[in-house]
């Protein structure tokens, strides 16, 4: 069967014996959806009744709040590449006067759906039309969408499940109803979506009655993230949490504001009455409450929800869920396609690889050559153009007087260093000479790898995107780590001051800046062995490219 962009699973198995089965139901979807998946529950629902079934709601409860912590857990395991959605217009508790169906008009979904699927299980196979057609006219009651929606039924694929789940009992007495709230409040970056931020965001849905507030984090809250470079902007992560929760529970009032400490509004606002935590944001929702009280203002409850394991983290990374783990995945992979590069031959491949002070470039550099990349380094040409008899030479010193030479004649660059160092006019003065005389070298080493029929070229350049060098590569690697440690390894090398680290890197371009014209990120933070990881997956995926583009 054809894959689908988006589908709608509607789950009918009972709450207690869902848990058993969402895994190979979720394996079943994946491969018919590959994109989006909304997941729609109706415990009990029987599609097979020959009758027109109609949407009801369903109370908030914990059976109900653990299935879909298992959702999101089992999606993360078997189907990542799938964004999963559990959708909540239809549960809530009973009150006087409120309405008797969930769906007044259907519900309008951001990615209209593909097809339908379902785990109804269909007990004899002469039904199977009149169950197609019964769950088309269903969904078309809940949600917008065409009224010829394919439908699939899963439940053959789910067959050998069946015997386990029959033998699953019932609970004796009645489903314990999960307490809920007007006005509930989460916090977090909320960084490249995931399940464990979906089962948050959820779980807090199910919890909220009327409003759900949410602190993001901005700016000064990110300071101490891992790879901060790479988080995607305040305005995308905000935009990307109003349509989840547009799609999850529309009935909600939603109020998003940034979040630039540990408290925000959260300690201010008189009508929140509850916070969601996990076991690892408990103690700051007990900051929270402290806050609160020294405010003069009641403490919330501290509703608290289960990490979600990543089955697929590496030794480097957390064992939850986590962005900073999705983050150091990006690394080596292709961020942004290669802008145009039709005025540069195809071959070879030329890469602009930069990076601040300290940031390990010239390593990376290094161990690209090993993989069979011719490297230029733009440091060795810049000493190359101040040398006796080079273009540059004479301009130099026209320019900034004979008083920068040592005893043999040659330029002392330190000495030189110093009359440009804090003062922009002359330090373009000297660009302006210097910059143009290195990038013809880099072209002629480039000539010559072409005429050696070399495939790949890595030009090594701190400067590259300040001397607007990029015109000659194919794309712009940047190598990024922390400016703290940053510093600490350029007083271990150069032997200068802490003070004196911080004004070289505060001249130089910003990680974040530079990051912004990457194709691909690199970073040396961790050990060796993590760093040559790194590199082998960004050539593994460049010669990739460079197939593609021959």
């Amino acid at each position: 069967m054809s894959m689908f962009s988006t589908g709608i699973l509607v789950l009918t198995s009972p709450l207690h014996t869902l848990p058993l089965r969402i895994a190979p139901v979720l394996s079943s979807a994946a491969q018919l959806v590959e994109r989006t998946l909304y997941v729609h529950l109706h415990p009990g629902l029987n599609l097979g009744s020959g009758s027109q079934q109609r949407p009801v709601f369903i109370p908030p409860l914990v059976d109900l709040s653990t299935v879909i912590t298992r959702l999101y857990s089992n999606a993360a395991d078997i189907c990542g590449h799938l964004d999963i959605r559990v959708l909540l217009t239809n549960v809530r508790g009973q009150s006087a006067g409120a309405p008797n169906c969930p769906f007044p008009t259907p519900q309008p979904l951001s990615h209209s759906p593909d097809v339908v699927l379902t785990d109804f299980p269909l007990q004899d196979p002469g039904q199977s039309h009149q169950v197609t057609q019964c769950l088309q006219k269903y969904t078309g009651h809940c949600y917008v969408c065409s009224p010829s929606l394919p439908s699939v039924l899963l439940h053959p694929q789910l067959m050998k499940l069946q015997e386990n789940v029959e033998g699953v009992k019932e609970p004796e007495g009645k489903a314990e109803p999960l307490e809920t709230y007007a006005d509930v409040v989460v916090g977090g970056t909320f960084d490249r979506l995931h399940g464990a931020h979906k089962t948050l965001l959820n779980i807090s849905c199910l919890l909220a009655n009327r409003r759900f507030l949410i602190g993001v984090c901005d700016q000064a809250m990110l300071k101490r993230k891992v790879l901060k470079e790479l988080i995607e902007p305040y305005s995308l992560r905000v935009q990307i949490l109003q349509e989840f929760l547009q799609d999850i529970k529309p009935s909600l009032e939603v109020e998003i504001v940034p979040l630039d400490d540990p408290f925000g509004v959260s300690v201010v606002d008189p009508l929140l009455q509850c916070i969601v935590v996990s076991e690892e944001t408990k103690k700051g929702g007990e900051a929270v409450n402290k806050k609160r009280i020294e405010n003069g203002l009641p403490a919330l409850v501290l509703h608290e929800i289960q990490l979600l394991k990543d089955a697929h983290h590496t030794e480097t990374e957390e064992e939850k869920i986590s962005s900073s783990s999705l983050r150091s995945r990006l690394l080596g992979t292709l961020l942004t396609p290669p802008k145009d590069t039709s005025h540069l031959p195809p071959l070879p491949y030329v890469i602009g690889l930069t990076g601040g002070s300290g940031s390990g470039k010239s390593s990376i550099a290094r161990r690209l050559e090993a993989l069979g990349a011719v490297r230029i380094d733009c440091d060795k040409m810049g000493h190359a153009v101040y040398q006796p008899g080079a273009a540059a030479y004479h301009r130099v010193l026209e320019e900034f007087g004979s008083d920068i030479l040592n005893k043999d004649q040659t330029i002392n660059r330190r000495t030189l260093g110093k009359k440009v160092f804090g003062n922009q006019e002359r330090l373009k003065a000297l660009t302006n000479i210097v910059w143009p005389e290195i990038a013809r070298l880099v072209k002629k080493t480039i000539s010559q790898a072409r005429e050696e029929g070399k495939q790949v070229c890595v030009v090594d350049a701190a400067v590259l995107l300040e001397a607007g060098w990029t015109d000659m590569v194919h794309e712009v690697w940047v190598t990024v780590i922390p400016e703290d440690e940053a510093v600490l390894r350029i007083t271990e090398r150069d032997g200068v001051a802490a003070e004196d680290a911080v004004r070289r890197l505060n001249s130089q371009w910003s990680n974040a800046k530079q990051v912004e014209h990457a194709n691909v990120v690199l970073s040396t933070l961790w050990e060796p062995e993590v760093t040559q990881k790194q590199v082998l997956k960004a050539w593994r995926l460049l010669q990739k490219r460079i197939q593609q583009r021959q």
